[in-house]
């Protein structure tokens, strides 16, 4: 429970392991000595890292109050909330988290289970869930992977990374925020637009990435894992609040005097 890493079911770990093996160690030092390690690291991570800890530290970004993890329903049995987490992701991708929290309260106020939303037509399906990002496509995608989850998973989730992907309609940074908040497992770094968008600001990647998935993968190079739950949570409302898209408020950010992008935004 609470910070304490569970398990790591559906991490891909001999792939990761052979990444670190190959960057460890600094070859032919240390003449017979323990070999130093090489591993890179961006330079003031912490100081930066503390700072936004310091910005989140009111907890009043839209993700604190309306995030995935406030959208279910706390009180049903755990295969139910798990379900609703895995919509709620399903839901939130390409879309504010005021309209996920909406749409899942609609649903939820209709009896929000595997066999309620199968027995739900998908133009009432629709008319629930508008206006969510794309919410045509994911009528379909939320129909065929509940179908999946009552068929195979008995009307639960899977419980690793690899099993979530294959389900239609979710991709590698639902799979790990449904880890995290379903399964109180962490299994590696979600990392969305705002985590992406950031960790190439701050350059906590070792060169620009340009897909989150790339990012996910250079952070966990370097990143200690007892940070990978935290992150996301922590840049995704200061991406909400401060480092935005367009215009970031670099003046009202604490690492600008650290952060290299802030002389060019």
């Amino acid at each position: 429970a609470g910070s304490q890493i569970q398990g790591t079911a559906g991490v891909p770990r001999q792939s990761r392991r052979r990444k670190s093996v190959a960057i460890a160690y600094e070859p032919g030092q240390g003449n017979g000595a323990e070999p130093q390690r090489a591993r890179w690291e961006p330079p003031h991570w912490r100081e930066q890292l503390q700072r936004i800890r310091d910005m989140r530290s009111s907890r009043d970004a839209p993700v604190d109050d309306m995030g995935v993890h406030k959208c279910y329903d706390s009180s049903a049995p755990p295969q139910v909330r798990r379900y609703q987490v895995l919509l709620a992701l399903m839901l939130s991708s390409q879309t504010k988290d005021q309209v996920t929290s909406a749409a899942m309260l609609r649903l939820r106020r209709r009896g929000l289970t595997v066999d309620s939303v199968l027995q739900m037509d998908d133009e009432t399906l629709g008319q629930t869930i508008y206006p969510v990002g794309f919410w045509r496509n994911k009528v379909k995608y939320i129909k065929q992977t509940t179908a999946i989850l009552k068929q195979k998973y008995g009307g639960d989730i899977p419980s690793t990374v690899e099993e979530l992907v294959q389900l239609p309609g979710v991709g590698p940074k639902m799979a790990h925020l449904a880890m995290h908040i379903a399964w109180d497992s962490v299994a590696g770094i979600a990392v969305d637009t705002h985590v992406h968008r950031i960790s190439n600001r701050l350059k906590w990647v070792k060169k620009e990435t340009k897909y989150p998935e790339e990012t996910r993968v250079a952070l966990e190079e370097w990143l200690p894992r007892e940070l990978w739950r935290e992150i996301n949570w922590l840049l995704v409302g200061f991406g909400q609040q401060t480092c935005l898209p367009v215009n970031p408020r670099c003046s009202q950010c604490l690492n600008q005097d650290l952060c290299p992008a802030a002389k060019k935004l």
